[in-house]
C-alpha cells in the first residue's frame, strides 16, 4: 500500500514594471533628479560656490550606480534548474568533468597551502635560532667608515650569517 504524492513545479511570479526591488529603483531614480537638480543649480545658479554644486550633483549621480547595480542585480532571473547545484545535487552530465576539475584545484590548493607551511616552518626555525633544512647560508657583508666607532682610519668589515 503506497501513497503517491505529486510534487508540482514552483510557479514564478512575473514581475511587471521595474521588477522586484521597487524600493531600490526608486532610490535610484531619487538620486539621478537629486543630482540633476543639484548640478543644474551649479551650472544656472549664478552662484559664487557653482563648482561646489556641480561637483556635488556629479558625486550624488555617481551614489545613484550603487542603487542601479542593486535594482538590477535584485532582477536576475536564475531558472529552477541551475539552483539545483547549489544544494548539493550534482547532475549527471557533468559529474565527470566536475570531479576532474575538483581533483585539479584540491592539488592545486594542496600545493600551495604546503609551500606556505614550509615557508612559515623555516621562518619559524630561524627565530628559534635554528638553521632551515635544505637551504644554504646566507652571508651580508657590511662596509662602513670605522671613524666614528673608533680612532683609526680603515674600513671594517662584519659578516653576518642567516
Amino acid at each position: 500500500m503506497s501513497t503517491s504524492v505529486q510534487v508540482e513545479a514552483p510557479v514564478e511570479r512575473k514581475y511587471g514594471g521595474v521588477g522586484r526591488c521597487k524600493c531600490s529603483f526608486w532610490f535610484a531614480v531619487a538620486h539621478d533628479i537629486l543630482g540633476v537638480l543639484i548640478m543644474m543649480v551649479g551650472v544656472f545658479g549664478g552662484l559664487a560656490i557653482h563648482d561646489l554644486f556641480i561637483y556635488a550633483g556629479a558625486i550624488v549621480i555617481f551614489l545613484s550606480l550603487i542603487w542601479w547595480v542593486f535594482w538590477y542585480s535584485g532582477n536576475i532571473e536564475v531558472p529552477p534548474e541551475e539552483l539545483e547545484d547549489d544544494v548539493g545535487l550534482i547532475k549527471p552530465r557533468n559529474k565527470g568533468l566536475s570531479r576532474v576539475m575538483r581533483r585539479v584545484s584540491d592539488q592545486f590548493s594542496s600545493g600551495i597551502r604546503n609551500s606556505l607551511r614550509k615557508n612559515v616552518a623555516s621562518t619559524r626555525e630561524c627565530s628559534a635560532g635554528k638553521r632551515p633544512r635544505n637551504t644554504e647560508a646566507l652571508s651580508l657583508f657590511t662596509i662602513y667608515d670605522s671613524s666614528m666607532s673608533s680612532s683609526s682610519k680603515q674600513l671594517v668589515r662584519e659578516t653576518l650569517s642567516i
